[in-house]
């Protein structure tokens, strides 16, 4: 496996293209993005656990209930969420890229982000709509354009793709994320959108983007807010040419590895850009008795206020580690954990069997004043491990979600 340029385009069959629009007026970034397949894919997609959710997603739900799509379709600057006309100006949308694209408007995954309660205007969205077929590009391009139109208050636009094997088939699998605020567990005001020409049942597909968010996207935290519009979407076209994976496997397993590269890239990537944000944290938990205690210890840790804010001072409050380790309700015995942190700086230990132990603080100030920053725990219960993945809590943070509606 090996990464490679593209993005959502690095697949065969896959064009993709952003433009402006102007669903907010006074902005000439792009505000409205598409991607399309030249055959029908399988589908698959993973949303919210937020009660509330914006109208796009029960349109996808709806639209890929027969695991199919050729196309998917997102706007920015507003989330078309807790609007009485939300489903039907969703499905205009649709109707609009299905008319100029030439298929059917019910093969189209549909999403939306931006400022919730805000009427979505269509006039913008329908004047557009021929320009960003128009663009539709299969080159690198057209998936960087595609990153953009996407983006909030993202600071970077967010794309990978990987080139990987199965059996003797070369295959391609990309994708483009936005994601910055709102960045919680059991999924974010995060938009993933995932391309690849290998060739998968769609319900072998949706067992493995279910499967591998756990470790990946519901692993991540940048505020505690869990937002009312994430979507990951997948489209597999088979234009690679391997056999249909239709069941667990090496093929499966294959696809399953290089999913997850791009997935976990995707939320290094998402954390690293949370809003305001200086400093990347990943927070590695191993000894854990079972996988749910590693998740569990994981997340609390990175989702903790006292510990991001610490890390953004580069404060090696280990007690904060502990504390939210306590809290987290997960069945560890306290007087076994070890801290330490780590960077390109080097490592500190600052705790054993649950007590503090000497150690530098200038030492541990030069490895937490890096950019990424790494928290290792061990609970010494087993042979369990997990990740999470999260960002300090800075003066920007306040500032960006004090003024985001204006």
């Amino acid at each position: 496996m090996k990464t490679v340029p593209g993005g959502v385009c690095a697949a065969k069959g896959f064009q993709a293209a952003g433009v402006h629009c102007g669903i907010k007026p006074g902005t000439t970034k792009n505000d409205l993005s598409l991607i399309v397949s030249e055959v029908p894919c399988s589908a698959a997609a993973v949303y919210t656990k937020n009660l509330v959710k914006g109208a796009p997603i029960a349109v996808t739900k709806a639209h890929i209930a027969d695991g199919k799509a050729q196309a998917m379709l997102c706007n920015s600057s507003n989330a078309n969420t807790c609007n009485a006309d939300g489903e039907e100006i969703a499905q205009k949308m649709c109707a609009l890229a299905g008319g100029a694209l030439g298929i059917s408007p019910y093969d189209i995954v549909i999403a939306s982000t931006g400022v919730i309660g805000q009427p979505l205007p269509i006039e913008p969205i329908e004047n557009g709509m021929p320009a960003l077929v128009a663009a539709l590009d299969g080159s690198p391009s057209g998936s960087d354009e595609a990153a953009k139109g996407i983006m909030t208050t993202d600071t970077v636009k967010k794309e990978i793709a990987v080139e990987f094997q199965i059996g003797d088939t070369l295959c391609h699998i990309g994708g483009i994320a936005k994601g910055s605020g709102m960045i919680h567990p059991n999924m974010a005001t995060m938009l993933v959108f995932v391309t690849t020409d290998a060739a998968i049942s769609p319900e072998m597909l949706q067992k493995a983007l279910s499967e591998d968010v756990k470790d990946t996207f519901n692993m991540i935290s940048v505020d505690g807010d869990t937002s009312t519009n994430d979507t990951v979407a997948v489209l597999a076209n088979g234009l690679a040419g391997n056999p249909v994976i239709t069941q667990e496997g090496a093929d499966y397993d294959a696809f399953a590895a290089a999913l997850n590269a791009v997935t976990q890239y995707l939320c290094r990537s998402i954390a690293a850009d949370g809003e305001g944000a200086s400093k990347l944290l990943t927070c590695t938990v191993t000894g854990a008795a079972d996988k749910e205690i590693a998740r569990t210890v994981a997340k609390s840790v990175i989702c903790s206020s006292l510990l991001k804010a610490a890390m953004f001072g580069a404060d090696a409050n280990w007690g904060r580690v502990l504390c939210a380790i306590g809290y987290s309700g997960a069945d560890v015995d306290v007087t076994k954990i070890d801290v330490s942190f780590a960077s390109k700086a080097g490592k500190v230990d600052v705790c054993r069997d649950g007590a503090g132990i000497p150690f530098s603080e200038d030492e541990a100030k030069k490895v937490l004043t890096e950019k990424d920053i790494d928290i290792l725990i061990s609970l010494h219960a087993g042979d369990e491990a997990a990740t999470a993945w999260g960002c300090d809590l800075t003066y920007e943070y306040v500032k960006i979600n004090g003024d985001y509606r204006s």
